[in-house]
């Protein structure tokens, strides 16, 4: 049996020892979100890492000096938020997560909805951002993941001849073209502009509803320059690809042209 305020010997992931040590007692406010909020800057400050377990439910109320319904409760919003995986049996409890670059893509498409952010200024962003990434795929990419591109746009030609083209496709292989930088970092963050990306193309879509057609045949002129370690065409074929969404995206959010 441990001591409160510490953690079991490491087991399965396992965490250091004492790190119970580095919780206090709450008294001020909603219990459980100040419970959730004192785990998640341990998290964040790195004093808590991926596969460390948190102390015991028990541990956990003495610690906090609160109910094990109140600890429960805050467990569950760190499981909800990508933070903890809740595990049972033996060698079960809450242990720390690594990031998911979904849970942080949901959390930015909730972000632009609720702070009214445009179309226009999601497809901006992503010129900046995808324009500065091809360099570095079109040094790293692989035989695989040029293959893997390649697949991308076959399924993207065979939705367009059956006039089914569906827009998740497009943020598919945006999303791989990243990929093949082999940087996590830049994995994390184009995988996080998935959703806000196929809404921004979904904008472009209402100003032009063939929108996505000549893309298709961009993004496989594309990979033909990936494969040929041409990053100064890569570039610019991006650059044009881009632009062209931005200003559809443009078009959709004149006042004058939506009527």
């Amino acid at each position: 049996m441990t001591r409160p305020g510490t953690t079991s010997p490491s087991t399965d992931g396992g965490s250091a020892p004492n790190k119970g040590d580095l919780l206090s007692k709450v008294s001020v406010g909603r219990i459980s979100e100040v419970i959730v909020d004192q785990i998640r800057l341990l998290i964040r400050s790195g004093q808590l890492t991926a596969g460390d377990r948190l102390p015991s439910e028990r541990e956990l109320c003495e610690r906090f000096g609160v109910s094990r319904v109140t600890v429960r409760e805050a467990l569950r919003v760190l499981e909800a938020n990508g933070l903890v995986d809740i595990r049972v049996g033996a060698r079960g409890g809450a242990f720390v997560t690594a990031p998911s670059s979904r849970m942080v893509g949901e959390g930015i498409a909730d972000l632009i909805s609720l702070s009214s952010l445009s179309a226009l200024e999601v497809t901006e962003a992503r010129m900046v951002f995808e324009l500065g990434l091809v360099p570095l795929a079109c040094e790293r990419a692989t035989e695989e993941d040029i293959a893997e591109l390649y697949e991308i746009c076959d399924r993207s030609s065979a939705a367009l001849e059956s006039d089914d083209y569906p827009l998740t496709l497009s943020a598919e292989w945006h999303s791989r073209f990243a990929r093949s930088t082999h940087n996590r970092a830049i994995t994390l963050l184009a995988e996080s502009l998935h959703d806000p990306m196929i809404r921004s193309l979904q904008e472009a879509r209402s100003s032009e509803p063939a929108h996505g057609r000549l893309g298709v045949e961009e993004h496989r002129a594309l990979v033909d320059a990936l494969a040929a370690r041409d990053a100064e065409r890569a570039t610019e074929l991006m650059r044009v690809h881009l632009t062209r969404t931005a200003s559809r995206v443009s078009g959709a959010e004149d006042p004058a042209r939506i009527g």
